[in-house]
């Protein structure tokens, strides 16, 4: 695994960004997958955690974001609102999870897990940070929605 990075997440309350690492390394160690960013979808990084060679990271969350649009449109073509996951394979294999209703959740992995593997703890995770990101932030004499070691 190549040098591990932070949440990146731009704006929020460190809490709550707090919150959301831990989610993801913990569906990171889970899973074996190698990396994991959060996109909203303009293609603007939210959240990344993993390794974070060889990746431009930039360029990846952009089309990350395009991936999911054109997946949508395809989606409508089909008489489908949107698919919730789509999934890209190769020697680095990337599967997408559509998280609450603006964010995109990118996960990297290689053949040392399996597709199912990522598919099962992604999709509760997904669905756990999109409830968490579509409230607004806890006040402060609120407790935070989300349990940092979910799932």
């Amino acid at each position: 695994m190549g040098k591990k990075v932070g949440t990146g997440l731009s704006d929020g309350d460190p809490k709550r960004r707090g919150i959301i690492a831990k989610v993801l390394r913990t569906m990171l160690r889970n899973t074996n997958a190698r990396g994991a960013l959060l996109v909203d979808k303009g293609g603007r990084l939210l959240a990344r955690e993993g390794a974070s060679s060889p990746w431009d990271v930039e360029t990846l969350t952009t089309l990350v974001a395009g991936s999911f649009a054109a997946t949508r449109q395809m989606a409508s073509l089909l008489g489908e609102k949107e698919y919730a996951v789509t999934f890209h394979h190769g020697n680095d294999h990337i599967q997408l999870f559509l998280v609450g209703s603006r964010s995109v959740l990118a996960v990297i992995f290689d053949n040392k897990t399996t597709q199912l593997m990522v598919r099962l703890y992604a999709e509760q995770v997904a669905a756990k940070l999109g409830e968490f990101l579509d409230r607004k932030p806890p006040g402060p004499d609120d407790s935070p929605p989300l349990r940092p070691g979910f799932p």
